[in-house]
């Protein structure tokens, strides 16, 4: 009787415990704090970051800016205005602020001191503003807002509440892009400001440019930079003309006071970006380039641009490294250059860093580096994914976000040699605790050729190994991206695993991490090999994992991964179930309506009209062809401001399924893109998304 009380009272005491985690819900899922954009202060001693969390009832996210010093501690909240309060950047000497809010209506640069007090608004424009960056003597500020090329910011704003208050929106183009991403080109460009760090007084240094910088929609402020002695500033542009199939962006150079804007890169057929100066070494100015012209998941080498009496030369700094370089910080003093990159590995995103002891030699026109003067270190930050690297010009202060596919990004330090790699907030602790969350698991098997692919599981809940799991099979977008251990918003691992599913996402062919040789190797062939690396991925999962149940199997993909799970339909009845979001239905139709036209003419070797041999592509790895063979319940998932897939290849996909009786349902978003963000959305699309599975797999 003693006994069974005893076991009785562990019980009772164990059970709360036992109960504290569960799967993680969509509640969960959107409280989750995002923190981003850490910003090293000069000295080393604190990092500005940012932290926003997504109000429901009002269907948006409000952000503001934290402080953390290095040495640990609990962080501060710096600013508490409702809005966003976006992008900290320090003055060189560490004393002040700069950020963007739109506490005043619209987004502005204001200023917040150390020594305390309220931020103050510097500029006052009547248009939005964005991506501050100091002078090296703290006198500017350089900024980015999108003006009719030609107009003030005074004209510009005249001129859209003219359009706004006109009694027609009709739209007249002459020539391509008309939209792009989620956005209609409605006339204006982002051009490069420069303001006054006092008054905020600004001066547009590109006014007649006809293309963005930086390139939209994704670019920011790692797309200029101010040279060491404040005299010019380097940028990455749209190509001028050619935009809708040309990738040739380009490093130019225009005085801060104005002038005539220099290609820097001209030479190059590819793509240049992300201009940045080496501190202590004027003249010598860092980048990232393509080498090929039209792919835009051609391998990014960091270089180096030296000019002196021999002229400007570029030497390929990870020319033999095999993989691309996503972004990098350059650190330098008088002894030694150099670089801080975050690299695409494997399904992780490490902090490699690269050395070049002494100075740099010029023999005969040529940059040449020693061997033993270049140095590597590919192990200095490994393990999950780690990004928005920010470190003081020496390079002995260094911050940067780390996550996994079991924790969300935070900010973490590390010493310059690698060592004492340490977390220094902890905004989602406390919801973390509460969730049972796996991690990604990492597996490797023969695919295509017998090539070694990649993959990744992550087990449900709860899990028993004893127990057989139904199995989400994920299939990732780009085509050229890949699965990385990493937390995302969106597509996030743990809340398809949620109801009780084990996830199998495969790395296949076009995947980048892998060389460039693999993620080539998908072009002109979206249905061979990478089809073969899903399937062998897959049936290696089934093989090697007793607990997955393969009679029980769904797909989901979006974007290319949508291409992909409408192939699947008219090839192989394997799955359950099928959700394709954002997927490409009929290839010929599409090159007609999207933006970025070198996507279709690199991926499938020009327009469809180009030839037989391309028209017969087009046609042959087209899912539309294969319609007679859908019979897989698809649920299919489209946004009405999707201009990359657009709305009709969703609709398509849609009608044939209906059309062939098929049981299907279409989720619609009459106000979201390519990507589902808006918080009341996102509640619809994973109620959809475990709708459909649990009707199929449950």
């Amino acid at each position: 009787m003693r006994i069974a009380l005893m076991a009785m009272t562990v019980l009772a005491i164990a059970s709360p415990l036992m109960a504290a985690k569960h799967a993680i819900t969509i509640d969960d899922l959107l409280a989750v704090k995002s923190v981003s954009d850490p910003q090293i202060s000069p000295d080393g001693k604190l990092v500005a970051y940012v932290v926003s969390e997504i109000d429901r009832a009002a269907n948006k996210s409000n952000s503001d800016l934290w402080l953390v010093s290095t040495a640990g501690g609990t962080p501060k909240r710096l600013t508490t205005a409702p809005g966003a309060d976006n992008h900290p950047r320090w003055s060189p000497n560490g004393k002040t602020i700069a950020f963007v809010s739109n506490r005043s209506g619209s987004s502005q640069i204001w200023l917040l001191s150390m020594d305390g007090g309220e931020a103050t608004q510097l500029t006052k424009l009547p248009i939005d503003v964005d991506g501050p960056i100091w002078s090296p003597k703290g006198d500017k500020i350089a900024f980015v807002a999108s003006v009719i090329p030609g107009k003030t910011p005074e004209e510009t704003a005249k001129s859209e509440k003219e359009k706004s208050e006109g009694k027609s929106k009709a739209r007249v183009y002459d020539s391509l892009m008309i939209r792009h991403w989620a956005s209609w080109d409605e006339g204006t460009r982002s051009h490069l400001f420069v303001a006054d760090a006092k008054t905020g007084e600004a001066k547009d240094l590109i006014p007649s440019w006809t293309a963005n910088v930086p390139p939209g929609p994704f670019g920011g402020s790692s797309d200029y930079a101010w040279s060491n002695d404040g005299e010019e500033l380097a940028f990455t542009s749209e190509p001028l003309k050619d935009h809708a199939w040309s990738t040739n962006t380009d490093i130019w150079t225009v005085a801060a006071s104005g002038g005539e804007p220099k290609n820097q890169t001209e030479r190059n057929p590819g793509a240049d970006a992300q201009p940045s100066y080496l501190p202590d070494h004027p003249g010598i100015l860092s980048f990232v380039s393509q080498e090929r012209a039209g792919f835009e998941a051609d391998r990014w080498v960091l270089q180096v641009r030296t000019t002196g009496a021999w002229g400007a030369i570029s030497t390929p700094i990870t020319g033999s490294l095999d993989r691309p370089v996503q972004s990098f910080v350059a650190t330098s003093d008088r002894a030694e250059m150099g670089f801080l990159a975050v690299i695409d590995d494997q399904g992780t995103e490490p902090i490699i860093r690269i050395k070049i002891d002494g100075p740099m030699v010029i023999s005969s026109g040529t940059v040449v580096y020693q061997t033993k003067d270049l140095k590597v270190d590919r192990d200095f930050i490994t393990g999950g994914v780690n990004t928005s690297v920010s470190a003081t010009p020496d390079g002995k202060g260094i911050a940067f976000l780390r996550a996994s596919a079991a924790a969300p990004n935070e900010v973490y330090t590390v010493k310059p040699d690698g060592s004492g790699l340490t977390q220094l907030t902890h905004h989602n602790d406390e919801l973390l605790a509460k969730l049972d969350l796996a991690k990604a698991e990492g597996f490797t098997f023969s695919g295509a050729d017998g090539d070694e692919v990649h993959g990744w599981l992550i087990k449900p809940p709860g899990f028993d190994p004893n127990k057989k799991y139904p199995v989400l099979f994920a299939i990732h977008g780009g085509p050229q991206g890949a699965w990385h251990d990493e937390w995302s918003a969106r597509w996030n691992y743990q809340m398809f695993a949620s109801p009780g599913y084990a996830v199998v996402a495969i790395n296949p062919r076009g995947s980048t991490g892998y060389g460039q040789k693999f993620t080539d190797q998908i072009s002109t062939d979206w249905n061979g090999r990478v089809y073969e690396d899903l399937f062998k991925g897959l049936d290696h999962a089934l093989k090697t994992y007793s607990f997955l149940d393969g009679d029980r199997v769904a797909a989901a993909g979006g974007s290319y991964g949508g291409y992909m799970v409408n192939w699947i339909a008219g090839h192989t009845d394997r799955f359950k179930a099928l959700i394709s979001h954002a997927g490409v239905f009929d290839l010929t139709s599409k090159y007609g309506t999207t933006e970025e036209l070198w996507f279709p003419d690199w991926e499938f070797g020009g327009p469809p009209w180009k030839d037989e041999a391309t028209t017969k592509r087009y046609r042959e790895q087209s899912p539309s062809t294969y319609v007679p063979e859908f019979k897989t319940p698809t649920l299919v998932i489209h946004g009405a401001l999707d201009f990359r897939v657009p709305e009709a290849q969703g609709l398509g996909m849609f009608t044939a399924l209906q059309r062939r009786g098929v049981p299907s349902r279409y989720l619609y978003f009459p106000d979201e893109g390519h990507w589902i963000l808006k918080a009341g959305n996102r509640e619809v699309w994973w109620k959809e998304m475990h709708g459909w599975l649990a009707k199929y797999l449950k």
